[in-house]
């Protein structure tokens, strides 16, 4: 109990710590440094091909260190590169630590994730992830809120305040075991052949709606700095108006969390298809500050239930390896990385095409139609 209650802690700090860089570094960036929009879809480009990169080494790493080992490791890394944003978070500074914090993320959440269903059977899973889950999503909301405040009055704040975040997540990682204990082969709660079958194949159903919504998220992410300034707002006030879809999303897992009824069914994701463009395009080109947000609360409900679904499947269906979890991070780093490469291209075919709406509705319809 003990154990788990630390996980939780270091998730919350760790999730804190990183939204700190993840997504409201475009609010320095913006303020700061005067990046376009096209620049920080480019930062966020770099983030996400890192991110990718360390999710997907994740497992080898945990065979060959030891999971706390590589946890212990990753998060030094991030005290390291924090500390250093702090002393000079430039533009090409910026683009440095920013990929390198991509990559040490992308490596520490499938460990975490790990832990996290490690010995349990699929109906204990259900609520662990929800725990788990409402851990680092409370800290998205929280994080962003102090973030505009900070960028307006100390700026460098953003990267000290990590640094001692992640300073104390090391001290949590100290009581997890070296390895996490998995379920017996033979455990009597396992799936059968065909839940197995089932399990596998909604899997694969949320996992491409987890790449659909983690790109559009990262193009959120990247331009709503742009979007709410255009209305009036800016990265003081921003910054946590763009948390309103986290929150939302908070909320969504809560429920889930509470409501088991969801699991195993297809239709919650047949609605998922659904939302998730209709609350995309609403936030991002909404003619006013109330259709921005009602945009974020669709978007929110759809994606919560999307990542949830995900990464349940993938607990049960692979026995929470760290392998799970770097697929199931591998994917979001993908959308980190897909998401802002078509943001691009929409932002290039914008005067091509005459307008905003046009150029988004070309460079990121085909994702999504995907």
């Amino acid at each position: 109990m003990r154990t788990g209650r630390w996980l939780l802690a270091m998730t919350f700090l760790g999730s804190f710590a990183t939204i700190l860089v993840e997504r409201a570094v475009y609010f320095y960036a913006k303020e700061r440094l005067g990046f376009s929009r096209t620049v920080n879809l480019a930062l966020a480009l770099a983030f996400g091909a890192a991110y990718v990169v360390g999710a997907l080494s994740s497992h080898r790493l945990a065979r060959l260190l030891g999971e706390r080992r590589l946890l212990a490791a990753v998060i030094g890394c991030q005290v390291a590169t924090y500390g250093a944003l702090a002393f000079t978070a430039g533009a090409v500074a910026l683009f440095v630590g920013g990929t390198l914090v991509g990559l040490w993320c992308g490596a520490f959440w499938p460990v975490v994730e790990s832990y996290v269903g490690a010995g349990r059977t699929p109906r204990q899973a259900l609520p662990a992830v929800g725990r788990f889950n409402l851990a680092w999503a409370s800290a998205v909301p929280l994080a962003l809120a102090a973030a505009g405040p900070i960028v307006d009055r100390l700026p460098t704040a953003l990267f000290s305040g990590g640094a001692a975040l992640w300073a104390a997540c090391l001290a949590m990682a100290a009581p997890l075991p070296p390895r996490p204990a998995h379920l017996a082969a033979d455990h009597p709660e396992r799936l059968t052949a065909p839940q197995a079958a089932r399990v596998g194949r909604l899997l694969v159903a949320s996992r491409w709606l987890l790449l659909a919504s983690y790109s559009c998220l990262w193009i959120l992410a990247a331009l709503l700095p742009d979007v709410l300034g255009e209305l009036g707002y800016s990265a003081r006030s921003g910054a946590g108006l763009s948390g309103l879809l986290d929150a939302v999303r908070l909320g969504a897992f809560a429920w889930l969390g509470l409501w088991p009824g969801w699991h195993g069914r297809v239709g919650p994701l047949l609605a998922a298809i659904a939302a998730l463009p209709a609350g995309f395009f609403l936030a991002l080109l909404g003619p006013s500050l109330a259709a921005v947000l009602a945009g974020e609360v669709v978007f929110g409900l759809a994606a919560g239930l999307v990542y949830y679904s995900a990464l349940y499947y993938a607990i049960v269906a692979k026995d929470a390896s760290v392998g799970a979890g770097g697929g199931h991070e591998g994917l979001i780093g993908a959308g980190f990385a897909l998401g802002p490469a078509t943001g691009l291209l929409a932002v290039a075919l914008t005067p091509v095409l005459g307008g905003r709406q046009a150029g988004m509705l070309v460079g990121v319809g085909p994702l999504l139609a995907a």
